[in-house]
């Protein structure tokens, strides 16, 4: 059998390896888009702040690779799929066969359409080129504006200020990181950053990046200018479609899958961020990667389902812990605060019908597995309801 997975991030390589491992008379081969070898894009945050270098980053050498059975082939991007032939077109023309055809794509960074976008100075946030692209721009004393106040923004914010560049963040939300924190951590967290050297234009919406034959400066939606000659965005991603598209694969936001990751065509399955199960597409690696190994079970032959979890997220910015998971801007629902100011610890739990149904964790995120478990699980909270705040310990001594 001759597979070809086509993508080499985290869910692509996973599943290239689960492949090679239970089907090793299969012939598995891993296309990346990228020239780099697999690589850990969690962690390019590090190899912005200099903590990391790209050698650190490399999760499978080549030669680790070809010790599992698989062949890697860097640098080669998809250009077509021949369905009918069996074939992915390569951007060079090379026909690659497949019995079974794994897309990976992932997702692309969206480029917010302005007046001076392609000025030299703006930058995405997203692969390793771009990072590498932002230490070569990145100038000590200058300053630079980073657009988008979520994870991946509050990442170059961090990495830029600690390579001495004065650094502010145009979020258009109140308060940055709103998927994942609610306004009070989010607070929080804008002081820390705060403390840092990190400015925030909050809520504010760019018009225009300024600058005659590169970028000098960012015009707000309130006619104010703030001065960079670094311009970052970060305003989210878009599922990589467009090959499977052509195609003629079923799309939605991304490309559609069932519960084993097969698309509207049964020798193709899609897995990550490129892939829409049920009406939603992921964005975190924890589920990608269960995903990729569904998806191999399934091709090796046997009888799986991926169920998706209750959303989870658990990230480290600037040192500091946060995690949420659930309904966290549920409607009609009742809140149970506790806040620590002296250590910067902070948790919101929310309750619908004697039920937890959305957690925030600030600082101290110990307890999250437990107030998981509660939410995934559904459980009434009876009479322990008080001690919910106070975490496992309490609660079960309640029992």
């Amino acid at each position: 059998m001759r597979i070809l997975v086509v993508g080499a991030g985290p869910a692509g390589t996973r599943c290239a390896l689960r492949l090679a491992e239970s089907l090793p008379a299969a012939r598995v081969t891993l296309a990346g888009a990228e020239a780099a070898l697999p690589y850990d894009r969690v962690a390019l945050s590090k190899l912005l702040t200099g903590e990391a270098e790209v050698a650190g980053l490399i999760t499978h050498p080549l030669a680790a690779l070809r010790g599992a059975g698989i062949a890697y082939r860097p640098a080669t991007p998809i250009a077509a799929i021949d369905r009918a032939a069996g074939a992915a077109v390569t951007a060079r023309g090379e026909a690659l066969r497949y019995d079974r055809l794994v897309l990976a794509t992932g997702s692309a960074a969206i480029r917010l359409n302005l007046p001076g976008a392609a000025l030299p100075g703006v930058v995405a946030y997203r692969t390793l080129e771009d990072v590498q692209a932002i230490r070569r721009a990145a100038i000590q004393g200058a300053r630079a504006v980073v657009i988008g106040g979520g994870l991946l923004g509050l990442e170059a914010a961090v990495g830029l200020a600690a390579r001495g560049m004065k650094v502010t963040v145009v979020h258009a939300v109140g308060w940055p990181m709103e998927r994942q924190l609610d306004a009070t951590a989010g607070e929080l967290l804008t002081r820390r950053l705060g403390l840092r050297g990190i400015a925030f234009a909050m809520p504010a919406s760019t018009v225009a990046i300024e600058g005659a034959t590169r970028a000098t400066g960012v015009r707000l939606s309130d006619g104010s200018l703030v001065p960079a000659s670094l311009v970052v965005m970060a305003v989210g991603i878009r599922p990589q479609v467009t090959l499977a598209e052509a195609a003629g694969l079923a799309i939605g936001r991304g490309i559609q899958v069932d519960d084993a990751m097969r698309t509207s065509d049964p020798a193709i399955t899609a897995i990550g961020e490129c892939a829409e199960h049920r009406g939603r597409c992921i964005g975190l690696v924890a589920p990608a990667l269960e995903q990729a190994e569904i998806a191999a079970r399934a091709i090796a032959g046997e009888a799986v389902a991926w169920a998706p979890r209750a959303d989870a997220a658990a990230l480290k910015v600037s040192g500091t812990a946060v995690w949420s998971a659930g309904d966290i801007a549920a409607a009609n629902a009742e809140s149970i605060v506790l806040r620590d100011e002296a250590a910067e610890s902070y948790r919101r739990l929310l309750l619908r019908d004697d039920r937890l149904i959305g957690a925030v964790l600030y600082g101290d995120t110990a307890d999250a597995g437990f107030y998981l478990d509660l939410i995934a699980s559904g459980r009434a909270l009876g009479g322990r309801r008080q001690l919910l705040a106070f975490g496992p310990a309490h609660w079960r001594e309640a029992a």
